[in-house]
């Protein structure tokens, strides 16, 4: 009876009507940053100004994740996850037709406020309504959708901004956006597990005075300057928030982010793990792109075209690793995907103005395969055990610790790569070589420094892994599903 039951419940529509969605969410993440010599352009305004088109996404998709759990809990996840799809398709039209840079940056808010509720909903869906046998083949396929759009990004935005204009990176998302509303509409099913009983106005102030202040800070440290008034006031009011938070959490009955979730030690574990594995993700996000455009001088198409066959690599292999995970140890995958991570880094901290494109290709190839192998096990090892009623809570908070490490690798290494270029380019002799190549040798020697580090910070992520053995079996794992709603 059980498995006719899971060989006929819609996996595949749900699945594709989840694809859509997280791609969506993902996609405008890559898409809109070699866009912005053209809005300066458009607007005729300055980089301040429009970097703000980027970091005002970032920031507010890092503040409403944590706010998933309770409106997830409070009007099913299925509503929820339509109500941020239709305002991401609305906001991307808005967008579209911005009369001026004020009008953008706003639109581009709201767009990220909806794309912060869309990944943790998602991920939720998969841990409520598909079966437990299928969850380890969801997530690579969830975890397939949000590496192959930042994958398409540059290249898919390079090609439109050359034949079009930037609205149409915008105009792009309204069609697969009304498509997926459909699909949710039609194939997900409504699974609503709890309700909450009341609103914890204290705890959700908390949290997004919490977010805001980390995002910002480590947003805008490198430009402020982290021993700055700004920077370190920001981080008071963090920790002061965190305190607050923490605090409310644990004595209201309806908490706005459940933190008893870290209860389950292995959940603990696979959020630093994931943790340390993003910040190695962003290590090269940021750092191969700066180096083919600031130091081999590429254009920003060229750039996108050299990375897309590794984050294409990584987005197909996810769906592989889905696979294998119900076979195998996924210990051995996270190994591997660490050892993978690690190689390629260390590879990568070799560069040289000289160093060939078949060169980067390869070692970034491996580093995304790597990160292909770690990202799905790790998370699911830590999600499988969670509680059905406790996945958008556990959901939520994954994916916004998620957003932190990002946040925090872009900032710490891009004041890093500042002060390490100073560092080397002071001990050049300025009277044999060109200013110019001075500037260009020592930025990428900064680039080398950075990514040994971020060698070193993955390679800690190793003794973590043997700790996310196998997880425990459906019998076991029903057990405690019963006993911890019991509690």
């Amino acid at each position: 009876m059980k498995n006719t039951q899971e060989e006929n419940e819609p996996f595949w529509s749900v699945m594709f009507a989840i694809f859509l969605g997280v791609f969506l969410g993902t996609f405008n993440m890559s898409a809109v940053n070699i866009a912005l010599p053209m809005f300066m352009k458009s607007f005729n305004t300055n980089l301040d100004s429009v970097k703000w088109i980027l970091t005002g996404f970032m920031l507010a998709t890092g503040t409403a994740c944590p706010l998933a759990g309770y409106l997830g809990e409070k009007f099913s996840y299925k509503k929820l996850y339509l109500f941020a799809l239709s305002g991401f398709t609305i906001a991307s039209a808005l967008c579209a037709f911005s009369l001026n840079i004020a009008m953008l940056v706003t639109f581009r808010v709201i767009q990220g406020i909806f794309s912060g509720l869309i990944i943790p909903s998602t991920m939720t869906i998969i841990y409520q309504v598909i079966s437990r046998k299928r969850h380890a083949f969801a997530i690579s396929l969830w975890s397939m959708a949000s590496m192959l759009a930042p994958a398409l990004g540059p290249t898919l935005s390079g090609w439109l901004l050359q034949y079009y204009s930037w609205k149409s990176i915008f105009v792009v998302n309204i069609p697969i956006g009304l498509i997926g509303i459909v699909l949710v509409i039609r194939f997900i099913p409504q699974y609503n597990l709890s309700k909450v009983k009341s609103f914890d106005f204290i705890g959700f102030a908390a949290v997004i005075i919490l977010s805001l202040s980390t995002l910002v800070a480590f947003s805008e440290g490198s430009v402020w300057g982290w021993s700055s008034f700004k920077t370190i006031s920001l981080i008071i009011i963090s920790i002061a928030s965190l305190g607050i938070f923490i605090k409310r959490e644990l004595k209201v009955n309806s908490p706005a982010l459940n933190i008893r979730v870290f209860k389950f030690t292995k959940y603990s574990i696979s959020i630093v793990a994931v943790s340390i594995v993003t910040i190695a993700l962003y290590a090269g996000t940021l750092l191969t792109p700066l180096f083919l455009q600031n130091s081999q001088q590429l254009s920003t198409l060229e750039t996108g075209i050299i990375l897309l066959p590794p984050s294409l690599a990584m987005a197909l292999m996810m769906p592989m690793v889905g696979t294998l995970y119900n076979r195998i140890d996924p210990r051995i995958l996270i190994i591997t995907g660490i050892c993978f991570i690690a190689l390629g880094s260390y590879k990568m901290s070799n560069l040289t103005l000289m160093t060939s494109h078949s060169y980067i290709i390869f070692w970034m190839t491996i580093r995304y395969i790597g990160i292909s192998f770690s990202t799905m096990p790790i998370t699911n090892s830590g999600m499988v055990i969670i509680p059905k009623e406790l996945s958008g809570h556990a959901s939520s908070i994954n994916n916004w610790l998620r957003q932190v490490s990002s946040s925090l690798a872009i900032g710490i290494f891009s004041s890093l790569l500042v002060t390490r270029t100073e560092y080397h380019a002071n001990l050049f002799d300025s009277s044999n070589i060109s200013y110019n190549l001075i500037q260009q040798k020592s930025y990428t020697m900064g680039i080398n420094d950075i990514y040994l580090l971020s060698t070193i910070i993955v390679l800690i992520g190793l003794p973590l892994s043997f700790m996310l053995k196998k997880h425990v079996g459906f019998k076991e794992t029903q057990a405690n599903d019963i006993t911890s709603m019991a509690n």
